[in-house]
């Protein structure tokens, strides 16, 4: 079963932009409400989705370098990036579906 493991701004480099596969970075914090709503969505991602694109979130309270770098200015942020670069974004809570969309256009 595979579920979205936590990256810092220390291992973010290692850990997304030198993956082999799409990556799915969830920007979030603990007390976003939103934030709480598209974590279950992500886990369910990650597992229809595995082996194919990794998952990871980042605390953005936790390490502000990395969110700052991106510009995230609201959370939830979802990034996907491939071979190093950010090719999709997705601002606040979306469905599933919208998720699914967007994930199958990097795949």
């Amino acid at each position: 079963m595979s579920k979205p493991r936590e990256v810092t701004d220390a291992n973010f480099d290692q850990e997304v932009l030198k993956s082999t596969n799409p990556v799915l970075v969830d920007f979030w914090a603990p007390w976003c409400g939103p934030c709480r709503m598209v974590a279950p969505i992500v886990e369910e991602l990650a597992q229809e989705y595995d082996g194919k694109v990794e998952f990871v979130k980042l605390n953005t309270d936790d390490n502000p370098n990395t969110a700052m770098k991106y510009g995230i200015r609201s959370i939830p942020t979802l990034l996907v990036f491939k071979a190093g670069e950010p090719v999709g974004q997705i601002v606040g809570f979306r469905p599933k579906s919208d998720l699914k969309q967007r994930l199958d256009a990097v795949v």
